[in-house]
């Protein structure tokens, strides 16, 4: 398995990195994995730039410190503050074989064993009017983690979000809360949770140590960066 941990300042910079890997994988038969922690921005999904309010939605982001991006994948939007934490995982894929909900259960699994190992007692499902609502989420007195999933011919990209901090629950609730005023769709701030606020440690760095051992397993692993990544078309 190929392992990424490096991140870049700039977000369209660093959204290239899992980019990269994707083609990796897909050139090579070799599955990767990235965690890392993106830098600070508000991602909008594909069904957001249609809004009427999406404009009025980028430069709240921004007015409040936060790079607006547009990202390729579903879902609505998502506030990275700079220490949440992101993973990816790119497996190749069978031909006439999804599996898409054999990788979102075996994803679920592991992160939240990974969690409840740190001490963070999790469940499943989503608290309601909560951010990029989706089935497959973690949560405790608060949504903590979300997944999604992106299906190439070649590969599969399974993308997580984490938020450790009780700190980071609150950012992310600041900004996602007139963002999604300005996008027509219903937000309680109180639906954020983290790691820390459902009894898991602060440390960002535990947390991402955790996740990684969690998908990596007994793989032999290549620690790779920016370097190593092919060009071409983002996923």
């Amino acid at each position: 398995m190929r392992l990424l941990c490096e991140s870049l300042p700039d977000p369209l910079a660093d959204r290239e990195l899992t980019r990269g890997l994707v083609e990796l994988t897909e050139s090579t038969g070799d599955p990767g994995l990235r965690v890392w922690t993106p830098p600070r921005q508000v991602a909008f999904g594909r069904r957001d730039s249609a809004a009427d309010g999406y404009r009025s939605a980028r430069r709240i982001a921004a007015e409040r410190g936060y790079d607006p991006i547009e990202r390729s994948a579903g879902g609505r939007a998502v506030a990275h503050t700079g220490t949440t934490v992101a993973f990816a995982l790119v497996s190749p894929t069978e031909p006439g074989r999804s599996g898409i909900t054999s990788r979102y259960r075996d994803a679920m699994s592991r992160l939240s064993g990974a969690l409840e190992e740190l001490g963070a007692s999790v469940g499943r499902g989503e608290p309601s009017a909560s951010f990029c609502p989706g089935t497959h989420s973690l949560q405790r007195d608060g949504k903590i983690a979300g997944l999604a999933q992106r299906v190439r011919t070649e590969s599969a990209l399974l993308g997580g979000y984490v938020i450790v901090r009780s700190s980071d629950a609150a950012a992310v609730s600041t900004v996602l809360d007139p963002v999604y005023a300005a996008l027509g769709l219903p937000f309680d701030p109180a639906s954020v949770g983290s790691v820390e606020a459902a009894g898991g440690p602060a440390g960002v760095g535990t947390v991402t140590d955790a996740i990684e051992a969690a998908f990596t397993g007994d793989a032999e692993t290549t620690a790779i960066d920016a370097v190593d990544l092919p060009s071409g078309d983002a996923p």
